[in-house]
């Protein structure tokens, strides 16, 4: 898969910047510009150096098409990122529907969506929830902000998480896309992904691939570590269920308010930190209480027992560590092995997978991955014949009473339950469509962007000439 990190490298300095391009996919070339240097800049540069007009290039860089009048450093370029300068045939679709875009954003005067700014914490809700506020903006087009600037005092955080294997750890990601069937970072989307499941299921979003010869349209997300440089197969698997701590959610376990946060999928959405989802999974595995499950494999609930909750990404607990994780891994696989009807060797420090004939008593642990032992099936002792003297007790389900969750953590550590009391101090339903519109600053001016109603913030009521008069500002 194509990466932006192995031919882009960003290096902000006070007065200079180096961003390595790639021409038409060719080899990246480093450039360097001012650190305020404008995309138009960049065209020019690099129209000089292959010879043909700036105002044919078009710059693309995370999903979507640069504008000529935005700044390179504005265009939210992180370190170690790829950008691509592509010169469409005359004529061409691709071409024509580039231009295109680029007069509908320079009408709108606004940026499209950003995959360096979308967030999804919001998405992974309960089929029967109703969902969030929806951020509106005034008709001046100034008071709309991104979820996650706007909770708590605009505090501005990651939007993703991996599990980086190189570091070894919970690091903050980066999403990138690429077309579905060349597999290059040359993509441009038809709109932004809105939720986890536009990242994570293949054919949810669609949109041109300026690659020459490609014609491919489907486009596939897939994320970076965005902790250090990265190649181009060094991708990360996205921790959906992690967050950045937004709304001040206090964790289930150990009550504290802590920035990064895992969100269980369940009906509440309880909130724990990482520490305490360390100490939770540690303390489950020790005592064999994960749970396995057909599908999702052997998994955990939510830490405080909700039902229907599961932890369907696996990698999640790779927080565990690694030889951790390597003994979940043996205990996943033993107890699949179990339910297909099989067992494990008994002598110590053998512990190989038998699955013996039905009916037989007699097993032996077959060399060369056994150790030749032969058993007794029922009692698990050296074979032998007559009754056993003892029969293995089966294993208990009881539950676990090394981490409790007590009931008043339950009740506050709520993800949804957070957001719904912001929802009230700050939101108020449009008097057309009922949604609930939440005011960033400016005048009392509001256009509903759903039935694009115009109304008054403080009377609620459809904008009129009083309104105009006594309280445009407030």
């Amino acid at each position: 898969m194509h990466c932006d990190s192995l031919t882009v490298n960003t290096r902000r300095t006070r007065r200079r910047m180096i961003v390595f391009v790639r021409f038409n996919l060719g080899p990246g070339v480093p450039v360097e510009l001012q650190g305020g240097a404008s995309v138009a800049q960049l065209k020019e540069v690099v129209g000089s150096q292959q010879g043909v007009r700036a105002d044919q290039l078009r710059v693309l860089f995370a999903g979507r098409e640069l504008q000529s009048s935005s700044s390179l450093q504005g265009c939210d370029l992180p370190e170690q990122s790829t950008v691509h300068v592509v010169l469409p045939p005359p004529g061409s679709s691709s071409s024509r529907l580039l231009l295109l875009q680029e007069r509908l954003v320079q009408g709108r005067e606004e940026e499209p969506d950003r995959l360096t700014r979308v967030d999804l914490s919001s998405s992974r809700l309960p089929a029967v929830s109703s969902g969030l506020a929806v951020i509106l903006e005034g008709p001046e087009g100034g008071a709309g902000e991104p979820r996650a600037a706007a909770m708590k005092g605009g505090r501005t955080c990651s939007t993703f998480f991996v599990f980086c294997k190189s570091c070894e750890s919970v690091q903050p990601g980066k999403l990138r896309v690429c077309c579905r069937r060349c597999r290059q970072t040359t993509m441009t989307l038809s709109r932004g992904p809105s939720c986890w499941d536009d990242v994570l299921r293949p054919g949810r979003i669609h949109g041109i691939c300026q690659s020459d010869g490609c014609h491919g349209n489907e486009a596939e997300f897939y994320m970076k570590c965005a902790s250090h440089p990265t190649a181009d197969d060094d991708t990360s698997v996205a921790l959906d269920l992690i967050m950045t701590n937004i709304r001040d959610v206090p964790c289930i376990a150990c009550t504290d308010v802590i920035d990064t946060v895992l969100v269980f999928q369940c009906s509440e959405r309880h909130v724990i930190c990482l520490d305490c989802f360390r100490r939770y999974c540690q303390t489950r595995l020790s005592e064999r209480q994960f749970v396995h499950h057909p599908v999702v494999g052997y998994s955990l609930p939510c830490a405080a027992g909700c039902d229907d909750s599961l932890i369907k990404e696996l990698h999640h607990f790779r927080i565990l560590g690694h030889d951790q994780y390597g003994r979940y891994q043996q205990y996943g696989a033993e107890e699949c092995l179990l339910r297909m009807g099989g067992l494990m060797c008994p002598s110590p420090g053998c512990g190989a997978g038998l699955l013996p004939p039905e009916g037989s008593r007699r097993v032996t642990c077959d060399p060369p991955l056994g150790c030749s032992l032969a058993f007794c099936r029922r009692c698990r002792g050296a074979d032998h014949e007559g009754p056993c003297e003892a029969v293995l007790a089966p294993p208990t389900d009881a539950a676990s009473q090394a981490f409790v969750v007590g009931q008043e953590a339950s009740r506050q550590g709520r993800w949804d339950q957070a957001s719904l009391l912001l929802i009230q101090e700050s939101t108020k339903p449009c008097p057309q469509c009922s949604v609930p519109v939440e005011r960033n600053g400016g005048c009392m001016h509001m256009l509903c962007s759903l039935c694009r109603t115009e109304w008054c913030w403080l009377c609620g009521v459809p904008w009129n000439r009083d309104c105009m008069g006594d309280h445009w500002f407030g």
